[in-house]
């Protein structure tokens, strides 16, 4: 992100709800953890990107890359045209909702982002970033209800599908775990310890290794 929040290190934020409805119904069922939480960040430094560029190329780039390094490269590349701010007034909302962020001050940050969503609500990262930070106050009803809101406009988002399988397996539902790691490893090969959450999710879902 081009002024990025603490997102949490290994993985990414932004989900993708396999059924309308899911949100409300999980917020029965959770019992939010004592302890604060992050999700992961976009690399620190984003090259420039032509707004025009074209993310289906990417995301096939991003495939069919043949090592680690190669990949990074492609993946920051994508990251940096979903972090495009649409308008001056946006990036100096999202620019002070970081600094909020910085200084600890979620509920500032959150109502910052409350901002940017109703002046730009195509801006992806908007929703993405406001999901984090609920997520990181365990409000996971109100993170999975924007989480729904970024694969809506990105279903690639492969951020947002890793966080997704974090926030399932938190509740409980392995089994949603699994196939959100799936798809976002589909869409990204590349992601760190997610092979590893596929493979034990898929022994205990399955009953058998990968």
């Amino acid at each position: 992100m081009a002024d990025r929040f603490p997102f949490a290190r290994t993985l990414g934020l932004a989900l993708v709800l396999g059924a309308a409805g899911l949100a409300p119904a999980l917020a029965q069922q959770i019992e939010p953890p004592a302890k604060q939480k992050k999700l992961p960040e976009a690399p620190a430094k984003l090259p420039k990107v032509d707004r025009g560029k074209n993310l289906d190329f990417l995301f096939g780039a991003l495939r069919a890359a043949p090592d680690e390094v190669s990949a990074k490269h492609v993946e920051a590349r994508i990251w940096a045209i979903w972090l495009q701010t649409p308008s001056d007034t946006a990036a100096l909302l999202m620019s002070r909702a970081k600094t909020a962020v910085d200084a600890k001050k979620i509920d500032v940050a959150i109502k910052l982002l409350d901002s940017v969503i109703k002046l730009r609500p195509d801006y992806i990262e908007a929703w993405n970033r406001r999901a984090t930070l609920y997520y990181m106050q365990n409000d996971y009803r109100r993170s999975l209800a924007d989480i729904q809101q970024v694969l809506i406009r990105e279903p690639r988002h492969f951020g947002a599908l890793a966080g997704l399988g974090m926030i399932m397996q938190e509740v409980g539902d392995e089994k949603r775990a699994l196939d959100a790691y799936r798809k976002a490893l589909a869409v990204n090969p590349h992601l760190e310890k997610i092979p590893d959450q596929v493979k034990a999710l898929t022994e205990k879902v399955e009953g058998r290794d990968i």
